[in-house]
């Protein structure tokens, strides 16, 4: 089974023209066209916390649906993290990641049934404290040790780490890679790796990138990144 996974942060769909441009952020998931998208900065920060990709919109112009967490009646996720899936892929389950914050951080997780073959699925945006950090992820690997049922697992996200290798990404163990698809940030001149996807052993890396387009050179202060990943037939 080969599947494309695909994390961005949309900076609440405010681009480097300080335009709100929530079709254009769109169009950009149409061009990496992956199967599952974490997104960051989904919401706005104010007032109710609304979705800046309101569901019909996504339901109009994409093959995307989001994943239902009913957190918050105008919200597609949970503190601005957002999981987007094809309309064919069912989710069996979602549920918030409870994270150690001060700053409102999140991160949530789908299991997914695809082909028959069941998978996870974690969306994050870390604290910008180094220490923090490695205890949100101790968080999120504590929370997925308490499942029922180990799955092939991806987590993907802004994980706001600047180390290529150290950092919070000590808290990995030798059951987890830890993926480095390019500098993805900022946008009008990428340096910072702090876009990651990682995963468990059972998936073969078949590729990753960072997504360059016309416009996602300004949608976000991000540009996307993605991966294209397998599992061996069961």
């Amino acid at each position: 089974m080969h599947l494309k996974f695909a994390s961005y942060n949309i900076r609440k769909a405010v681009g480097l023209d300080r335009r709100r441009d929530p079709e254009r952020i769109l169009l950009i998931l149409r061009e990496i066209d992956a199967d599952v998208v974490a997104l960051q900065e989904a919401d706005r920060r104010i007032g109710r916390r609304a979705s800046v990709l309101p569901p019909a919109m996504i339901l109009d112009h994409t093959h995307y649906r989001a994943v239902p967490l009913s957190m918050r009646p105008d919200s597609i996720g949970w503190h601005g993290n957002a999981l987007l899936v094809k309309r064919d892929i069912e989710v069996t389950d979602a549920a918030p990641v409870p994270l150690p914050v001060l700053d409102p951080r999140g991160a949530i997780r789908a299991d997914l049934l695809i082909d028959g073959r069941a998978i996870r699925v974690v969306g994050m945006h870390l604290d910008l404290s180094g220490i923090r950090r490695r205890h949100q992820v101790r968080a999120v690997l504590s929370h997925l040790s308490e499942q029922d049922c180990a799955q092939p697992t991806v987590l993907m996200g802004d994980f706001n780490e600047w180390a290529q290798r150290g950092g919070c990404f000590r808290e990995f163990g030798d059951s987890w890679q830890v993926l480095s698809p390019g500098p993805s940030y900022h946008a009008r001149r990428p340096v910072a790796r702090l876009d990651r996807v990682v995963t468990t052993r059972e998936w073969t890396v078949e590729a990753t990138g960072v997504h360059h387009s016309a416009l996602s050179a300004r949608g976000s202060d991000h540009l996307p990144v993605w991966a294209e990943l397998a599992l061996p037939i069961i």
